[in-house]
């Protein structure tokens, strides 16, 4: 399943609405750890066509970052059926990133 980019004019349709589990990551152009996790989060978005997979560049779209408390990136945040149900800060193993959305 492909990436979906998230905005702020998409977040309600494609996260809050959305049923099952989605893992939103947060991240940025210039960061380096964000360009070492972005392979691992397609890969899963690929394997793991049950969880739904959306990016949000915190850099153009501030208001979601600051929304969901967004400190450093990359963040990945689970959701399901539209609830936040945990979050990873900074670079983990693709192993820890589907114990995360399979909470």
């Amino acid at each position: 399943m492909a990436v979906t980019t998230i905005t702020a004019a998409n977040f309600q349709q494609e996260i809050l609405a959305a049923q099952g589990v989605v893992l939103v990551d947060f991240w940025a152009a210039w960061c380096g750890p964000c360009q070492m996790l972005s392979p691992v989060v397609d890969e899963i978005a690929e394997e793991q066509p049950q969880i739904k997979v959306g990016k949000v560049n915190v850099d153009e779209q501030r208001e979601l970052a600051s929304q969901f408390q967004i400190e450093l990136i990359p963040t990945l945040v689970a959701f399901k059926d539209g609830a936040e149900v945990g979050r990873l800060v900074g670079v983990h193993p693709k192993e820890s990133i589907l114990a995360l959305v399979k909470k």
